[in-house]
């Protein structure tokens, strides 16, 4: 498969959640409880829950944009 410069940076809209999981390393129920608590954002399609990877990346920003959620992820069970 030829892979063009510009597909390099492009980024997914949504992603699973057992590839948040895999992202972040924090557990599949963490990753429901910010779903249900709001502060990651994610749609559900058929039976599968795709999180906002825009909303991964925020939640797990160290700089956090001054949302008050900075490092909320990087908290272990």
């Amino acid at each position: 498969m030829i892979e063009r410069a510009w597909e390099r940076n492009i980024e997914p809209m949504t992603i699973q959640v057992a590839t948040a999981v895999r992202i972040t390393g924090l557990s599949r129920s963490r990753i429901y409880e910010l779903i249900q608590s709001g502060d990651l954002q994610a749609t559900k399609f058929g039976r599968a829950t795709l999180v906002q990877y825009s909303s991964l990346k925020r939640l797990t920003d160290n700089e956090g944009g001054g949302d008050g959620h900075a490092g909320l992820a990087l908290q272990r069970d």
